[in-house]
């Protein structure tokens, strides 16, 4: 008792310090009484008395905005020094309620949420540690390194994706441009010296920018492939392969090379799959993995592939996947595969074919009739393909149809050609028949 008897007397010699050099404006003099304070309490290890005094001081009259920056910085680092998770997690709400709706003190709040939501996360609080950061827009606040801020807003999508709250997760990720990682880091340290506005440097335990940039894709694929949207997730896989660090490295970029091929193989027909498909074809990385070089070839080449004997070939690759980066293609790749390969048999057929019998197509695809019709009638509505069944006839036909107006021009070409083939005739027949007359005047 005399110990904190002895502490709340020095604190109240401060505290009239404090008061003397607030009252007259002093900057140093008030940071400097706050600070000692602080020490005192923190020195003592009188955890609740510090939450107190931070409370008191920063609700005094015309508390200067120095000070309460000072204390709040000073407070932070008394953090990790706590004895136990209830001090630790007190602290944190004390300095976090004093830096509440305080611009100046944005940076020092953004952190302490960040690490109370950690707290709540490893205690099993996912949806309380989300709630917690999604109070707080850190791209709105411009003195934030840019690497802190990104590292921020991806722990907001990561606790997102957590708690399956896709909607908001992709909401959040929007605020990243994925152009932001393609900025020289030269020039951004001459613009932070010319401007001038201060940006703090980023913590110690921030990751680079291309660290940041492989998190925020590995986040995004994670993100797509709730709805299995395989075109995308190839798209990040591809952004991840870029990554010069990722490229110097076999050991890194087989895998991520494994991941393209195959994502390219289940996403559906359409220019951009067709560009990208083209595009990794042509890389020369590409004939360290042969047996996928191949499996992109078979799709590019207009042959009708055989299923059996192509799943024969691949159904190991499909299953040594799980154990690569990223782990398994999903539960619904295999029949995406077989409805992928399917697909590009009836292109190939209606680039062959006109017309065609629907038992033909069944016996080409190596499916039944009910079957066939079902996927050509998918690949009719997903606009992949023009195609009309003469369901009791039992054909199919492959013309594209003509709307009105290519009509109306192709009749109107077709006049033109009758009336010039008219007027050609007519000049003919004035031309012998002048010719005829010259001759029985001689």
């Amino acid at each position: 008792m005399e110990g904190l008897g002895e502490l709340e007397s020095k604190i109240e010699k401060l505290l009239n310090e404090e008061k003397q050099m607030r009252l007259s404006g002093e900057v140093s003099g008030t940071k400097k009484a706050v600070t000692e304070i602080l020490q005192l309490c923190y020195d003592a290890r009188a955890w609740k008395t510090l939450n107190d005094q931070i409370v008191l001081l920063s609700k005094r009259r015309g508390q200067l905005k120095q000070a309460v920056t000072a204390m709040v910085q000073q407070a932070m680092k008394y953090i990790d020094e706590t004895p136990d998770i209830e001090t630790k997690t007190e602290l944190i709400k004390t300095l976090n309620s004093v830096s509440a709706g305080k611009i100046y003190v944005e940076i020092e709040r953004a952190r302490l949420v960040k690490t109370l939501a950690k707290i709540k996360e490893e205690q099993g609080n996912i949806a309380e540690a989300a709630d917690l950061m999604q109070e707080v827009a850190v791209e709105t606040f411009g003195a934030m390194a840019k690497t802190e801020k990104i590292a921020f807003i991806l722990d907001q999508v990561r606790l997102c994706l957590d708690r399956q709250d896709y909607v908001r997760a992709q909401i959040l990720s929007r605020k990243i441009s994925p152009r932001v990682f393609e900025v020289d880091a030269s020039k951004e340290k001459k613009k932070a010296k010319e401007g001038d506005n201060i940006v703090e440097e980023a913590p110690a335990d921030i990751p680079s920018l291309l660290e940041l940039k492989r998190i925020y894709y590995e986040l995004m694929i994670r993100y797509y492939s709730h709805n299995n949207d395989y075109l995308e997730i190839c798209r990040c896989y591809k952004s991840i392969y870029d990554i010069p660090t990722v490229k110097e490295n076999s050991a890194l970029w087989i895998p991520v090379l494994r991941k393209i091929c195959w994502y390219l193989v289940l996403s559906p027909h359409d220019p951009m799959q067709s560009s990208l498909l083209n595009s990794t074809l042509e890389d020369k990385n590409l004939a360290e993995i042969p047996h996928f070089r191949l499996l992109l070839k078979q799709l590019i080449t207009m042959e009708v592939i055989q299923w059996t004997a192509l799943w024969n070939l691949f159904s190991n690759e499909f299953e040594n996947e799980k154990n690569m980066l990223g782990g398994s293609l999903g539960d619904k790749a295999a029949e995406n595969f077989r409805e992928r390969v399917i697909e590009h048999n009836i292109l190939v057929v209606s680039k062959y074919y006109s017309r065609i019998t629907l038992k033909r197509l069944a016996e080409l695809l190596c499916l039944s009739i009910q079957e066939t019709e079902k996927h050509l009638a998918d690949m009719v509505v997903s606009k992949a393909l023009v195609a009309k069944v003469d369901r009791p006839m039992g054909v199919v036909c492959f013309r594209i149809a003509k709307d009105s107006s290519d009509i109306l021009n192709s009749w109107a070409m077709n006049l033109e050609k009758l009336l010039d083939l008219v007027e050609k005739s007519c000049h003919q027949i004035h031309k012998e028949t002048m010719v005829h007359k010259a001759a029985l005047k001689v």
